[in-house]
């Protein structure tokens, strides 16, 4: 049955492609940001979506799910770093807001909403790999302590309250749209600045492993969780199940664009995970959800839609 979602942070990267999947799936769109979308959606769908101003600290949080029937909130206004550099700010804004609107649907008498936390950073130092969403919490930096503390309230209040939480903890997405002036995405950083003739800055000796996944196989997992029938579990992790060094990046930047690249390197920083990769059968256990995309294949959609200024996924734009 088509529903009615809000899309808090609606006209980012995870924003928009889900907005994008959504509504080619028959739903409706609102989407909430603090600007409005830089590039218009595919005309096949623009009639399915409205924009509403959101200022998280401000919020009218009541009016502003009144007509929700799903609220995903992708808002955040911090990084790693800048997180770092003012820990109690962004507590305060962004978990404070996040508790807000837990509040107004506890006020509402519920609903259903799903969180974007973070599976690079909740998890810290990991016991073991890839890792599996029990694994204890513990973040070594201000931006997972945030999330994390974020997660633990929508428990508190799926507990208490019983509002329809659901936590997606993603891994590192990658595609056509991110915009890199927030310093996020090393995957797609690489990639423009190999197509732009410019260096590759990689900090330390470029083995830190992460899980990088394309925006196309995140939006779909999303869309999956916030449509599937409610269950026991309600924490996700989403990557795709397999690690890439910082170095092995570049090999297949080079491989695929048959040039070599320029990479300086600089010293290593102490909050960095040195390896983050992330158990996904969780996911598929409970809604049926897979990755579809290789590293390789990601990458080659990535160039592609880079090369044509696509601001969306190209796969995204078919669906599969």
């Amino acid at each position: 049955m088509p529903e009615h979602h809000l899309i808090l942070g609606g006209c980012g990267f995870i924003g928009r492609h889900v907005a994008l999947k959504l509504c080619q799936a028959g739903h409706t769109v609102t989407l909430a940001d603090r600007v409005r979308l830089a590039h218009p959606m595919p005309t096949e769908v623009a009639h399915r979506i409205e924009w509403r101003a959101l200022e998280l600290g401000t919020a009218d949080w009541d009016q502003l799910i009144e007509n929700a029937d799903v609220i995903h909130h992708y808002a955040w206004t911090s990084i790693p770093a800048s997180a770092n550099a003012n820990p109690g700010g962004d507590l305060l804004t962004n978990v404070g807001a996040t508790i807000d609107l837990l509040d107004a649907l506890r006020r509402r008498g519920g609903g259903r909403i799903i969180f974007s936390s973070s599976g690079g950073t909740v998890y810290g130092r990991l016991n073991s790999v890839p890792v599996a969403e029990d694994h204890p919490i513990a973040p070594i930096n201000a931006y997972g302590g945030s999330k994390a503390t974020a997660e633990i309230y929508l428990g508190l209040y799926r507990a208490m309250h019983d509002i329809d939480c659901r936590i997606a903890r993603i891994a590192n997405p990658f595609g056509a749209g991110q915009d890199l002036s927030r310093g996020l995405g090393a995957v797609t950083t690489f990639l423009h600045r190999a197509l732009s003739n410019q260096p590759i800055d990689i900090w330390g000796t470029g083995e830190i492993v992460r899980d990088y996944i394309h925006i196309a196989d995140v939006a779909a997992c999303l869309v999956a969780l916030a449509t599937s029938p409610r269950h026991a579990e309600f924490i996700f992790n989403v990557g795709s199940g397999t690690g890439m060094s910082l170095n092995g990046i570049v090999d297949e930047l080079e491989t695929q664009l048959d040039q070599p690249l320029t990479v300086t390197r600089t010293g290593g920083r102490s909050f960095d995970v040195p390896v983050s990769v992330l158990n996904i059968e969780k996911a598929n256990r409970v809604f049926g959800w897979s990755p579809q995309l290789t590293f390789s294949q990601g990458i080659a959609l990535t160039v592609g839609d880079l090369r044509r200024d696509v601001k969306f996924s190209t796969l995204d734009c078919r669906g599969y």
